[in-house]
């Protein structure tokens, strides 16, 4: 059989018939008893058919019956009647060529008896030079008990099942088990005006990916054990053609969970593929039809924070939140991101992030959005990503970047804009006083910073960055976030800064990140700093003093101390670049004066 991400060689005739191919990777499998089937996972074509022009020889389908012969099977046959004599006596043999092979033949036989004397075999030439096998012995009950326990943890944790890779999943097969990697699990979503319950999730292995649901009964079952990244074996349930309209992947079947289905965590420590992508560049988007489901990778220039936004279909209110990407085709677009994704995002500023999934809009220019299937991943260990990281370390980006869903984002309201505005025009158009946050961009330069209470003792973890509070009795750290006690902790920054450009000035708050690009130092240098040496303390903040950046900032109304105040915050900041600010300036006197 071939797996089904070969069957284009098919259809496209390149495996054709007489064909030579070369098989490079497979497995093969037992089906309904001793039928063995091998499924071809990697082939070359070595020689069409067309070139070869008949059939090479006379092959005929292999019976084991018949073509293994006599005095091969025979033995076997007689390896499973253990002698129970007791030979006490010497005998002398002159071997004949008959007797020889007798002598073959008991060479094969298990002995439970106990054999005091020795049997002196006058061996003829034929005799010396057909020795026995040692390797056709059977295994005493030692040698049996030793490869028993030499056996491989997945041995020792599946036994008997034959593992079937995804790619040979089909509605024939009733008997199978894979071994997969969690790539994607769902929400849960509920379904006939809420009486029913279910989540999908996505397994992959070193063949393919496949779609599984489960249903109230097998969700309250499953639901809690299967985790993103973690291994398992999974056997039993009902393979049904897949359903395109929701179920994106290359596969043509998916899984239903049902009573029969039996899941357990894979102990064997080998490596499984990660999440399989097939991007596209940003630069192509336009050209993509609404609603097409695409894969993109990009590096995240900026993100906003959670938002509250009322679904029109169904009235009902998401959260969501949303990025600003950029690759290397020099094109930037907005992602949003949904519910739990949104708030669980961890990601930072200049993180590479990999979309799995996410589909096309058209709403004031070429936007993504992530779906119920949808699946990202912030750093990814492959290829693409590490190319895109030495692309934007080595400044590439810093050119005149377009920006597809720029119309959107020069509303200014609820997106990551990109719109350029002096401090004064933003008090003026009462920017941040709805509901929604607005943004906007600004050239400015540091005035002052405020470095009381900057520092804080923060969360060790990699995904928290909560406060911890110091026990005093053990002098541990706890984190009420995570509900656990650490013996150490690490630095963070939230620092308050006055900007002004030539027509006003503005106090705004920078977060860990934003710190560090401005102070040319990490938060935990900063924090040793200040407990060991003041003076360079104190000379960080002042070096930082009257430095020009761009800056993009998020303006939102704010309760504090039960006043409401105009909060702003800094998203994103990076020094001016003067070649791309005098494209920039460039740009906008031309439509001012109607070149545009």
């Amino acid at each position: 059989m071939l797996a089904t991400q070969l069957n284009g060689m098919v259809t496209s005739e390149e495996i054709n018939l007489n064909c030579i191919i070369q098989v490079n990777r497979y497995v093969c499998n037992t089906v309904k008893g001793n039928k063995k089937v091998i499924i071809i996972l990697e082939l070359r074509v070595l020689q069409s058919g067309v070139d070869v022009g008949q059939r090479i020889g006379d092959p005929q389908p292999f019976d084991i019956s018949k073509n293994i012969p006599a005095h091969i099977t025979q033995p076997d046959e007689q390896a499973r009647k253990p002698s129970t004599s007791v030979q006490r006596n010497t005998q002398n043999v002159a071997a004949s060529p008959s007797r020889i092979t007798q002598l073959d033949e008991q060479a094969h036989q298990p002995s439970t008896s106990v054999q005091h004397n020795t049997q002196n075999v006058g061996a003829s030439p034929s005799r010396i030079t057909q020795p026995v096998n040692p390797a056709h012995r059977p295994l005493t009950s030692v040698q049996h008990k030793a490869q028993k326990r030499s056996a491989s943890p997945e041995q020792k944790q599946m036994g008997k099942k034959n593992i079937s890779p995804i790619d040979s999943l089909t509605q024939k097969l009733n008997k199978w088990t894979i071994r997969a990697k969690v790539t994607v699990k769902s929400e849960i979503k509920n379904w006939n005006n809420g009486k029913g319950r279910l989540f999908n999730v996505e397994f992959a292995d070193e063949s393919g990916e496949i779609r599984a649901t489960g249903f109230n009964q097998e969700l309250d079952k499953f639901y809690d054990i299967l985790g993103v990244n973690k291994k398992y074996y999974v056997s039993g349930g009902t393979i049904k053609p897949a359903n395109k309209q929701f179920n994106k992947l290359d596969h043509d079947f998916e899984l239903n969970f049902n009573w029969k289905t039996e899941i357990t965590r894979c102990e064997y420590d080998e490596a499984l593929p990660t999440m399989q992508f097939s991007f596209m560049p940003i630069s192509d988007i336009p050209n993509a039809e609404n609603d097409a489901i695409v894969d993109v990778i990009g590096v995240c220039k900026e993100f906003g924070d959670i938002q509250m936004k009322t679904i029109r279909s169904s009235g009902q209110e998401r959260k969501m939140r949303e990025l600003l990407i950029v690759d290397d085709s020099n094109t930037e677009v907005t992602v949003t991101v949904w519910g739990k994704q949104a708030e669980n995002f961890y990601g930072c500023q200049n993180s590479i992030i990999a979309f799995k999934r996410v589909k096309v809009s058209e709403f004031n220019g070429k936007t993504l959005s992530m779906i119920s299937s949808s699946s990202y991943q912030i750093n990814p260990d492959i290829n693409e990503a590490h190319r895109l990281k030495i692309w934007y370390e080595n400044g590439s980006h810093q050119q005149d970047v377009p920006i597809i869903s720029s119309q959107q984002a020069s509303t200014g309201t609820g997106g990551v804009g990109i719109v350029y505005k002096t401090f004064a025009e933003a008090k003026r158009e009462n920017l941040g006083v709805m509901d929604a946050p607005d943004y906007y961009s600004v050239k400015t330069s540091v005035v002052c910073l405020s470095r009381e209470n900057c520092l804080y003792k923060a969360c060790p973890s990699d995904n928290c960055n909560k406060k911890v509070i110091k026990d005093m009795m053990n002098g541990v750290f706890y984190c009420e976030k995570c509900d656990l006690n650490y013996n150490i902790f690490k630095w963070r920054c939230i620092l308050s800064v006055n900007l002004a450009d030539a027509t006003d000035n503005n106090w705004v708050t920078c977060s860990n990140d934003q710190v560090e690009i401005l102070l040319g130092i990490t938060a935990q240098e900063l924090g040793e700093m200040q407990e060991l040496d003041s003076d360079k303390f104190e000379k960080v903040f002042s070096d930082a003093n009257f430095k020009d950046y761009t800056m993009k900032l998020r303006v939102k109304m704010e309760t504090f101390n039960d006043e409401l105040i105009l909060k702003s915050t800094v998203v994103a900041l990076e020094p001016i670049n003067p070649v791309t600010d005098n494209k920039r300036l460039i740009s906008e006197i031309k439509q001012m004066a109607g070149l545009a």
